[in-house]
Formats: structure tokens, sequence, C-alpha cells
């Protein structure tokens, strides 16, 4: 198991050096009410007292409910300053504006929301000179779970190298909230949704996996292809150079 005395303290630095290198006064991130937002929220408000949290519910009934009670306790708790943006009308909207050029799928229509937060998570950053703080793990990007564009965008991500796993260790050692730690992941981008069940594999297979190199047969075949297909995702956009 990690030092997380020594490691909260590492994270924090690195977080200050961000803010010192870019000039950015100050840290926005999208506060869902799920593990990875509070452990980052927690680091990033010690980090720097200017931190504030979206709260971003976008259709579906679980981000008015549960996410949002969490992610106002959360704000409360640490002192995190908070601010809602409801994007559902918003997102219905670009529906019906894209419903004129093409019949869109419902992957297409579920990656809305999440690019929308990323949308509103850059606006304020750009008005407010702030940074926008990432929120995803390791076990996610492996697997390719986030949305390109949206929950994938950000300007610095301190949890990024732990596994869920180890997010889950991590707020333990910080006396986070039993209600966020025994939280079922979920991405919360559509009713009844949870991250292990859509994939079809645990995520402590995937950690086990991802220390070890340990995994049966089927669950290796589930690895391999949710990081082989989300490749993309991880690379940095081809762009034509007749220097090459």
């Amino acid at each position: 198991m990690r030092d997380y005395k020594t490691e909260t303290k590492k994270r924090v630095e690195f977080i200050r050096k961000q803010l010192d290198v870019s000039g950015a006064s100050g840290i926005v991130f999208g506060n869902s009410g799920g593990k990875d937002s509070v452990l980052v929220g927690i680091l990033c408000k010690l980090a720097c007292d200017d931190t504030v949290g979206l709260i971003m519910p976008c259709t579906s009934a679980c981000n008015y409910g549960d996410d949002m009670t969490d992610a106002i306790m959360i704000s409360d708790l640490y002192r995190i300053e908070k601010r809602k943006i409801d994007l559902t009308a918003t997102a219905e909207e670009v529906k019906k504006a894209l419903s004129e050029a093409t019949n869109i799928s419902s992957a297409a229509a579920v990656n809305i929301a999440p690019r929308l937060r990323m949308t509103a998570l850059y606006a304020v950053a750009t008005t407010e000179g702030r940074l926008v703080a990432g929120t995803g793990n390791r076990s996610e990007r492996h697997m390719g779970y986030f949305t390109k564009w949206g929950d994938g965008a950000f300007d610095f991500n301190p949890i990024a190298d732990l596994t869920v796993t180890e997010v889950f260790e991590f707020l333990v050692h910080l006396d986070a909230p039993k209600r966020i730690i025994n939280k079922v992941p979920s991405a919360g981008l559509y009713d009844g949704q949870t991250d292990e069940g859509e994939m079809g594999v645990s995520y402590r297979a995937i950690d086990e996996y991802l220390q070890s190199g340990v995994c049966n047969d089927k669950n290796m075949e589930i690895i391999t292809n949710y990081h082989r297909i989300s490749a993309h995702k991880r690379e940095t956009p081809a762009v034509y150079s007749d220097q090459e």
C-alpha cells in the first residue's frame, strides 16, 4: 500500500506547481459526488483555497438525487465553493439541433453530457483565470472508460496514476465520509448505469491486472479489448507535417 500521508504532500505540491507555472489564481473541477471527484476536490482545496466545484446535473435522475446530495455534502464538509449549472435543457437543445443533420446514435447522445460539462468547466476557468482539474483514474484510462474531449480533458490531473483501489485507500486515509467510500462507481450518464456493469468486468480485476499482470482468461479478453479499441483516446491527435 502507498504511504498516503506522503502522497498527499507530494500531490499538493504538484498542484501548486501547476498553478505557479501557469499563472492561474484558482482551480475548478467537476463535483459529481463520486470517489474520484471527491479526492480531487480535497487535494485541490489543500493546495489552493480558491477551488470551485461545479455541480452539473444533466438528464439522468441520479444527477439530481444522490449524486447532487453527495456533491453538496462534500462541498460543505471541506469548505469547497459550490456552484450549480443545470445542463439538461442545453443537452436537449443540442440533440434537437443535431437531429437536423443526423440521426444521432445512443452512444453519441450519452457523450453529450460530459462534453457539455467540460465546456462549462473551461468557460468558468477562462473567465476567472483558473485551471481545470481532471478527475479520471488509472483504471478508467486503461479501459478507455471516459469521454474523449469530455471528462478526458483537463489542464492537470492529480490522481491519474491511481487505480480505483488506490483511490478507495486514499479516501479511507483522508477519513472521507463512508457514504462516498462505499459508493458504487458510476458515471451517472443514465439511470441505473454502473461502470462495472457496463464494462462487464470488476475494478478489482482491472486493478489486479494493472498491478500484477494477472487475471483470468475471460477478464483478460475484456480488458485487452477495451484497451485496444480505446487507444485513440490516449493518443495525441495526428497532425500532418512535411518534416516527417
